[in-house]
């Protein structure tokens, strides 16, 4: 009743207006799937550029940073996985934009790609089953807690699959010890 009164919706000139890009971010590990596809349907949706971002860690130390460590493309088959997203995004008729930040301190530079882009959302999808629980935690924790824009994280527990792999490193079991008298 109010349209009629005004006029339909079709009349009224339509304004562009600036949007805000969605930011998919990972820690150098693939893209969550689940992540991945609400990034791509929020950018869809919202018709606003999609920035798809994999910040990886390198080493600090003038040896490291003359030898150039960390400047390895990941494999072929981890760059189809963190390709993909935007590969769909684009063939849906999304903008998008990808970047590989590298930095000594990812979770920071992570906050300087958002203070700089500006999104309206930032979805952080690594696959849970490739990154710890409590880094990812801590992470979720620092970027609800530093950025100005809606934060989609999965909250939900790691998958079984995670906890059947092998972790990197050596395994430490912590028990107190105690000095028994003989």
């Amino acid at each position: 009743m109010l349209a009629a009164k005004r006029g339909s919706r079709e009349d009224l000139p339509v304004a562009p207006s600036r949007g805000r890009p969605v930011l998919l971010a990972t820690l150098e590990v693939p893209f969550d799937e689940a992540a991945a596809s609400f990034a791509v349907d929020a950018a869809v949706e919202c018709g606003q550029k999609l920035i798809v971002a994999n910040v990886v860690e390198i080493p600090l130390g003038p040896r490291c940073l003359f030898m150039d460590y960390g400047a390895l493309d990941p494999p072929e088959a981890e760059a189809a996985r963190l390709r993909a997203p935007a590969e769909l995004a684009h063939s849906l008729g999304v903008e998008v934009e990808r970047l590989r930040v590298r930095s000594p301190h990812p979770v920071d530079a992570l906050l300087e790609v958002v203070a700089e882009r500006d999104p309206g959302m930032l979805v952080f999808g690594p696959d849970r089953a490739h990154i710890r629980r409590r880094r990812y935690e801590r992470v979720v924790r620092r970027l609800r807690e530093r950025t100005s824009c809606l934060v989609w994280a999965e909250t939900d527990a790691a998958p079984d699959e995670a906890l059947a792999l092998p972790r990197g490193g050596r395994r430490v079991h912590l028990t107190s010890v105690l000095r028994r008298k003989r």
